[in-house]
């Protein structure tokens, strides 16, 4: 059975197709540079800048119930943040500083002690810190809106 054979391009066709093609990804590898070539410096920033979606009073509330929060880091377990609220206003007296001293095995935590109104760390009961985190790094806190925001990768 003889097999048909469709029209076949011409030498001509094949070349003005393959030019196209080189220019338009020429055309792509320029634009890329010239869009790079703004600058050199990259800053790489992974995850949200603060953590937030804590309404003021429910959290406010929470912490006079049962102590100021602690937030365990879950991507490396560095950064472990004591959230605490001194005072009766909702909207101010925030407080966010680091659960541990710095260098410290991960295991290591202030501790609250509702009793004294003071942190204790596990790992040394002579390490006292008061309720203000007084010594330990702190971060910045800010009401928006009525939810408590931490901004836990200062610039």
């Amino acid at each position: 059975m003889p097999v048909s054979r469709g029209s076949r391009p011409d030498l001509r066709t094949v070349v003005v197709v393959g030019l196209a093609g080189v220019a338009v990804a020429l055309g792509l590898v320029l634009g890329v540079l010239l869009l790079t070539r703004g600058g050199t410096d990259v800053e790489l920033r992974l995850g949200d800048r603060d953590f937030r979606d804590m309404e003021t009073g429910r959290i406010s509330a929470e912490i006079a119930d049962r102590g100021p929060i602690l937030f365990g880091d879950v991507a490396d377990g560095e950064l472990d943040i004591i959230l605490q609220h001194l005072g009766d206003d909702p909207e101010s007296g925030w407080l966010a500083f680091e659960a541990r001293r710095s260098g410290q095995s991960r295991d290591c935590f202030f501790q609250w002690l509702p009793e004294r109104a003071e942190f204790v760390n596990t790992c040394d009961p002579e390490d006292i810190v008061d309720a203000a985190g007084t010594g330990l790094r702190h971060f910045d806190v800010a009401v928006v809106d009525g939810d408590v925001r931490v901004d836990i990768n200062p610039s």
